[in-house]
């Protein structure tokens, strides 16, 4: 019998500390929760990507007239990939193959040799199998902010070749620019923090397509 009461006294305390640590385990991990789910917003979905790129490729045949030649160049790493499926609506639309590259804009970033930049660069390779004199470039990029990136993506393609024009084209136009720059077509435009990080993820190179403001 006394056996029987201490078990059951033992049984009853676990049970009044289960009740506080759950409580705390609520507030604490819930409120966690709600703080990294309105840290990370999601603007773009998968569907909204793939409409807008189907925007973009309408856009971009109705403003160039059918004799001249389109290429499409995307700056790494994102760019490239958006280049890509920029490129195949292009060529389904305007019934011919349109040429599609990469660029690498690593050595002609303007931040490359500052005294903060403590990292070596990662150059990578171009890739750009066509010559791009005479031809309307689509440059490519997924968010387009300080403008800084596509300044350097100019830079680069002027020392390969002599375009008839250059044209950018990006996936979301983020407002805060530092050098004028503007998008020919933008797809979704926001306008964030300085603090915040618009990322793009896109199934390629990630896993999935999606694009959120952290």
């Amino acid at each position: 019998m006394g056996i029987a009461s201490f078990n059951n006294g033992k049984y009853q305390e676990k049970s009044c500390l289960i009740g506080p640590l759950l409580l705390y385990w609520r507030r604490y991990f819930g409120s966690l929760w709600l703080k990294v789910c309105e840290t990370v917003k999601v603007i773009l979905s998968s569907e909204q990507i793939e409409q807008i790129l189907d925007d973009l490729a309408s856009r971009i045949v109705s403003a160039v007239p059918p004799p001249l030649d389109i290429a499409v160049i995307g700056i790494r790493s994102r760019g490239e990939v958006l280049a890509q499926r920029l490129s195949g609506r292009l060529s389904s639309r305007l019934g011919k193959s349109v040429a599609c590259g990469t660029l690498d804009i690593t050595l002609y970033r303007d931040d490359l040799n500052s005294p903060r930049t403590t990292a070596g660069p990662q150059v990578r390779t171009t890739e750009i199998g066509f010559d791009i004199d005479d031809k309307i470039i689509i440059l490519v990029d997924d968010v387009l902010y300080t403008g800084r990136s596509a300044r350097a993506a100019m830079d680069a393609l002027i020392d390969l070749g002599r375009p008839k024009a250059i044209r950018l084209a990006v996936l979301v136009d983020r407002a805060g620019r530092e050098f004028p720059i503007q998008a020919d077509y933008a797809g979704f435009k926001t306008d964030v923090a300085p603090d915040r990080l618009v990322q793009v993820f896109l199934a390629e190179s990630d896993g999935k397509d999606e694009v959120v403001i952290e």
